[in-house]
């Protein structure tokens, strides 16, 4: 299993959570203070005070709920959103008509706000939009009439917390490109870090035992042959390391954070995509050179898999038909509606008719190891043979089918 170390923490949206708790705070203590300003002027006062005892020790209570997204729960917006509107509706209630109709303040004043507004931050703008809205009838139910001061008011709440959610969404997702970005900075100076090292001491002693080799003959020289593969594998396998894509963090108020994670290989059935590199890199040796993009090539496990093995068995008959001294060459690209695999080889190429001859003769490694496995998914295979100058087989794979069973 993988392991990722922590590279930083950055979080735009955690101020406006701490904002947001002071926010509350203080205009709790306004409503209250605008409600001893003016107590002899309600008609039912005991209404109120029993609203604001609720209000008070509600806001006090929950500051840890407005302290990071993880603590600010559905539960606890819905909850929070219905006191601000049962202290909306009875305003009439309490207030004197006179008061209202002289657009006088609502019971929670501009606590109401705070209440969109940890809407928006956890949910974005989408959930702004709906507690404001919720918000905006309410006054007018109130009110018992739209004014233009009570369309002002609810306009401006509106506005704002829609602003602000737009606003978390962006950061939101700067912050998980940051991270990505980030981990294969760190990645990378990792790799460079053990290149050096490797470059130092294994690849020097594999190149001195594939020279020594050579140069004793008999039995040595295929040990030096071996020590050759496994030096140009190892040299791929630092040149193109591969670096998985990051999981995002458990609580989105953290910002950019890579954390230690355990990750699954390449191959297996876990999540929605696989890196088709991981699958193909182990082909690359001596005699096979493999060039891939330096993205991840994603595909579904199962087409990443198919694919691979497609091309698995491309190789098997160069080594078979084309001799173990043939070359091959291995290219990937991916491009916006397929993945495209070319394999190519130098051996002899293969004679007109050979292959469906082949085919007739019960020999079915083309038809069904390649083709068969590409039709499977979706794709497509596509072999080119002129005698002389070597085989090519095109492996395409469109996106919109991948993985799909035919």
């Amino acid at each position: 299993m993988a392991k990722r170390v922590r590279v930083m923490r950055m979080s735009v949206e955690q101020p406006l959570w701490r904002a947001l708790t002071g926010y509350r705070v203080l205009t709790m203590l306004y409503a209250i203070g605008l409600f001893v300003a003016a107590y002899d002027k309600f008609d039912r006062p005991w209404v109120a005070i029993a609203f604001y005892a609720v209000l008070a020790g509600w806001t006090i209570g929950t500051l840890p709920k407005v302290a990071n997204a993880a603590s600010c729960t559905k539960r606890f917006l819905i909850t929070d959103l219905t006191i601000a509107l049962v202290g909306i509706l009875l305003t009439p209630v309490a207030d004197s008509h006179q008061r209202i109709v002289h657009d006088g303040p609502t019971l929670p004043s501009i606590w109401t706000a705070g209440a969109v507004l940890a809407f928006a931050i956890k949910g974005g703008w989408r959930w702004a939009a709906f507690a404001s809205a919720l918000v905006g009838v309410a006054n007018i139910a109130q009110r018992g009439r739209p004014t233009q001061d009570t369309l002002h008011n609810v306009l401006l709440v509106c506005i704002a917390s829609i602003a602000i959610g737009y606003v978390v969404e962006v950061a939101r997702a700067s912050e998980r490109t940051l991270a990505r970005a980030l981990e294969i900075e760190a990645a990378t100076r990792e790799r460079e870090r053990l290149a050096r090292d490797i470059h130092d001491s294994v690849l020097q002693v594999l190149a001195m035992v594939q020279r020594r080799g050579t140069a004793i003959g008999g039995e040595a020289a295929e040990l030096g042959r071996m020590a050759g593969e496994q030096e140009v594998a190892l040299r791929t396998l630092v040149a193109g390391g591969l670096v998985l894509p990051s999981h995002e963090s458990e609580d989105a108020s953290l910002g950019a954070v890579v954390r230690a994670v355990e990750e699954p290989d390449g191959d297996t059935d876990d999540g929605d995509s696989c890196d088709l590199r991981s699958l193909l890199f182990p082909y690359a040796g001596a005699k096979v050179t493999v060039s891939e993009p330096g993205a991840p090539v994603a595909l579904p496990p199962k087409a990443a898999r198919e694919l691979a093995a497609a091309v698995g068995a491309a190789l098997d008959n160069v080594h078979r038909h084309a001799g173990p001294d043939a070359g091959a060459w291995i290219l990937v690209e991916d491009e916006p509606d397929a993945v495209i695999v070319t394999v190519r080889d130098d051996g002899p190429g293969i004679p007109d008719g050979r292959l469906a001859e082949a085919e007739g003769e019960g020999r079915l490694g083309v038809a069904l190891s390649i083709r068969g496995r590409l039709r499977d998914i979706g794709g497509t295979a596509e072999l080119i043979s002129v005698p002389g100058q070597g085989t090519e087989v095109e492996l395409r794979v469109p996106r919109g089918k991948a993985g799909k069973e035919r």
